[in-house]
């Protein structure tokens, strides 16, 4: 079987199971999404979910979080992953966004990336989820499926060279749901931990798939 016959037949796997999916961040605007994103890094979408609410509340836009301090998101956010340079991105973050923005988050690659604490992670996340553009961010989970499944040669060796060879592989029309399919596959099913093949149905395509 060919990379892109697999590649085919694991995409058409997910379709089937799950047409219509997105992010596990809860939000209710696209800089709320942004904010979560931010979060996220390094932390679970749990976690993150359970300090949001707390946070939009009080900092629901740009212009709210611009005029706070980052002692002030902290409250917030103290439970997460780095809080303190998370709560200093944020705040720098919501000030360029009203500052250089007027207040909107902007929609493409390089003005997502000029804003503190986004990468190009986070920026791709955005494209593909608020704005629904053909894109595929690349983090733990997507890295290490994508090489377990072989999508991949192994000299993608960084987020940024697998992101442009999958990319190349999956149509784009489907690219920016295809990153929420390897994404759960692996926190759910390809773990880090351990592959649990016994319980994968696309195994049969996986070339590193444990047989019986």
């Amino acid at each position: 079987m060919t990379k892109k016959e697999r590649t085919e037949r694991i995409m058409d796997y997910f379709h089937a199971q799950q047409p219509e999916i997105t992010t596990e961040l809860e939000f209710g605007t696209v800089f709320q999404l942004l904010c979560a994103v931010v979060l996220s890094a390094q932390c679970t979408d749990k976690r993150v979910n359970s300090v949001t609410p707390g946070l939009f509340s009080e900092y629901p836009d740009a212009y709210a979080m611009a005029k706070a301090e980052p002692e002030d998101i902290l409250r917030h956010i103290s439970s997460v992953s780095y809080p303190n340079a998370k709560a200093s991105h944020l705040v720098s973050m919501a000030r360029k966004i009203v500052g250089d923005f007027g207040g909107e988050v902007p929609q493409t690659l390089d003005s997502l990336t000029s804003l503190p604490g986004v990468g190009r992670k986070t920026a791709n996340v955005m494209l593909a989820v608020a704005f629904n553009k053909a894109a595929m961010p690349v983090d733990t989970h997507v890295f290490r499926v994508s090489h377990r499944l072989q999508l991949v040669t192994k000299s993608a060796d960084t987020p940024e060279k697998v992101e442009r060879q999958l990319v190349k592989l999956i149509p784009s029309d489907i690219l920016s749901r295809a990153h929420h399919w390897l994404l759960l596959h692996g926190r759910y099913v390809c773990t880090s931990r351990k592959a649990h093949c016994e319980k994968c149905d696309i195994a049969q395509y996986c070339p590193s798939a444990k047989k019986p």
